[in-house]
């Protein structure tokens, strides 16, 4: 998978409030499927397709242990997202401080 391919699954997984709620939940600690549906107010099989899409976006990682299935975070869950971000304001600030450069050789304004 390309990174953009990997940075657009990112914020496709996190730009639902069901799933956000999932990894703030899951920030504190494993959760089984049960666990992780018990607050939300959705069916178990939406709950269940919201947990693929924070999978496939590489947010959380399942295990399944006889009939329960157990989410947890991804260690690295949001690195690459961080990393995208950072570049942009890396790239932002250099703009603005191209800018500043420019403004400050323009000759000053005399009152009239």
């Amino acid at each position: 998978m390309t990174e953009p391919d990997n940075i657009d699954r990112l914020f496709l997984a996190m730009a639902d409030p069901y799933r956000r709620s999932f990894i703030e939940r899951l920030s504190k600690g494993p959760a089984s499927v049960k666990e992780l549906a018990a607050p939300a107010d959705v069916q178990l099989p939406a709950v269940l397709k919201h947990l693929r899409v924070l999978e496939e976006g590489g947010i959380v990682v399942s295990e399944k242990v006889g009939r329960v299935r157990t989410y947890r975070m991804h260690k690295e869950a949001f690195s690459a997202m961080s990393d995208w971000i950072e570049q942009r304001q890396r790239e932002m600030n250099a703009a603005f401080d191209r800018l500043a450069d420019l403004m400050a050789e323009l000759p000053e304004e005399k009152d009239h």
